[in-house]
């Protein structure tokens, strides 16, 4: 499916007052950059479960997330799923050096998109240096949590995978402005399960087991960390 055939337009937004301009991409742009990046801007909105795009399609889109969470995955040879990651508000998909998506994202929930053209976005960037290291910027620290998730697949236990990604979420929410005494969960248990390489069963006795040692309160699509020094000490990650 095409994100045409699964989003509809949304009302145009002034780049202005975006809710996530200041750590996105057009936060390295000025007044003027940002009008002329407006008339590139395509607002797309769409439903739980709908594609943004698909492994092996040709790529001819960039896109910003502007709200809501994005689950990225990959279709193994053997039809496992590998779940790479989750995107959220701020984050720049798109980059890659193939002509084709080398993995796919899907909505969890609704979610808000900017498109642009990748032909159009190019000229755009081409003569604008800020614009350029910003978009390098947020490619090291992807590749950056991507080397962590490596370590986290190899090398730990599943109760050090599942702290390393509880903590992990934390710090990225909080990066946004949506950090906060609950952590929002969107994601399924089997999502984490396939971004960790665990089964979901493991995923679930995990939760049960940090929450009977007082580490985390369990609600419906979230959680409370209780004891944070625990579960960073668990995850390998310190504040």
């Amino acid at each position: 499916m095409k994100i045409s055939e699964l989003g509809e337009e949304a009302h145009c937004r002034s780049c202005h007052e975006c809710t996530v301009r200041s750590f996105a991409i057009c936060g390295a742009l000025d007044t003027t950059e940002l009008r002329e990046l407006a008339q590139l801007t395509r607002h797309v909105c769409l439903e739980s479960d709908a594609t943004v795009f698909a492994q092996a399609n040709i790529a001819t889109s960039f896109f910003n997330v502007h709200e809501g969470t994005l689950r990225l995955h990959k279709l193994l040879p053997d039809s496992r799923r590998q779940i790479l990651g989750f995107a959220l508000p701020g984050d720049f998909l798109g980059l890659s050096s193939v002509p084709q998506h080398e993995f796919s994202a899907d909505a969890i929930g609704r979610v808000a998109l900017c498109q642009f053209s990748k032909e159009s976005f190019a000229t755009f960037a081409e003569n604008r240096p800020r614009l350029l290291c910003r978009i390098i910027e947020m490619a090291g620290r992807e590749l950056a949590r991507a080397q962590e998730h490596m370590v986290s697949l190899g090398r730990r236990s599943a109760e050090e995978k599942v702290a390393s990604f509880l903590i992990g979420w934390r710090d990225r929410l909080s990066a946004i402005g949506r950090g906060g005494e609950i952590l929002p969960l969107p994601m399924r248990r089997l999502d984490i399960a396939d971004h960790l390489g665990l089964t979901v069963e493991t995923v679930s006795r995990t939760f049960s087991k940090f929450e009977r040692n007082g580490v985390i309160q369990i609600f419906a699509g979230s959680v409370v960390l209780l004891d944070v020094p625990r579960a960073e000490t668990l995850s390998g990650i310190v504040s």
